[in-house]
């Protein structure tokens, strides 16, 4: 009983938060204000602390841009927990539109979907997303293409990193820069998190948005790491599927690491 009493507590004050700081959104959208940019991490640093996640970062946020950001992706949590650290955008599958709650909160960070079955517009899609790289924007991509379980990382679709080719012409430098990064679910209520929680973690597609996300509530203490790793830069030289190895490989090392309880060692790649 009391559990519920705090799960509804801070369901409202999410909302509570959530009516004050939409609007201001909603105007810095239509005008293209920069607060745009930034709203978005104060929200979701707030409902990081009422959701119970607490986000420890390891490493630093590559400082030169263009920046594409290659996340491994275990749920809809991953998506809170960067956006607390850093002011970013998403890249998403246009079926993300629909989904309660976070379809809006989508669209309100000025998230890029895009269409993977309708090849026809994967050029103007691409386009897009370099277009906001240029803009000087830090595009989140989950290369893997879904979730996984959180204990491993799934292949990663290079076809995906086509973004960062298409930005090359628009930098200033004439490089783009890839910054892999880890996350890993480590712990609950302050004990290592085994078998028996990583469904509180990951999130099973058997199981709806909305159970999840009260099954997360009522646990109410996960401990999320995020490990930044040496960033890869990507050129008119580079090729596309030795970038999407590396940055895989410097990524699977990581998540590795830290689920083993070790310092994290991919910001460093053996040759």
């Amino acid at each position: 009983m009391v559990n519920w009493i705090r799960v509804a507590f801070y369901g409202l004050l999410l909302l509570v938060v959530s009516f004050l700081l939409i609007p201001v959104q909603l105007i810095c959208l239509r005008y293209d204000l920069m607060p745009r940019r930034y709203l978005p991490r104060v929200w979701h640093r707030i409902a990081c602390d009422l959701l119970g996640l607490r986000v420890r970062v390891h490493g630093t946020l590559e400082r030169r841009r263009p920046l594409l950001l290659s996340s491994n992706h275990v749920s809809w949590k991953d998506v809170l927990v960067l956006s607390s650290i850093a002011d970013v955008v998403f890249v998403a599958k246009s079926e993300v539109k629909d989904w309660p709650v976070f379809g809006h909160l989508a669209r309100l960070q000025a998230s890029v979907f895009i269409e993977r079955e309708q090849k026809r517009s994967a050029g103007q899609q691409a386009n897009e997303i370099g277009r906001r790289l240029a803009d000087g924007e830090v595009v989140v991509l989950f290369p893997e293409g879904t979730t996984s379980d959180g204990n491993r990382l799934l292949e990663i679709k290079s076809s995906l990193f086509g973004a960062a080719a298409t930005a090359v012409p628009q930098s200033p430098t004439g490089v783009v820069h890839v910054q892999p990064v880890a996350i890993s679910y480590t712990g609950i209520h302050g004990m290592p998190m085994g078998r028996y929680h990583r469904p509180i973690a990951a999130w099973p597609g058997d199981i709806g948005l909305i159970p999840h996300l009260l099954g997360v509530l009522r646990e109410g203490a996960i401990d999320v790491e995020v490990d930044f790793g040496e960033a890869v830069d990507y050129d008119r030289r580079s090729n596309r599927k030795e970038v999407s190895r590396l940055v895989e490989r410097r990524i699977r090392r990581m998540l590795s690491d830290r689920l083993r309880g070790r310092s994290a060692s991919g910001a460093q790649d053996a040759a």
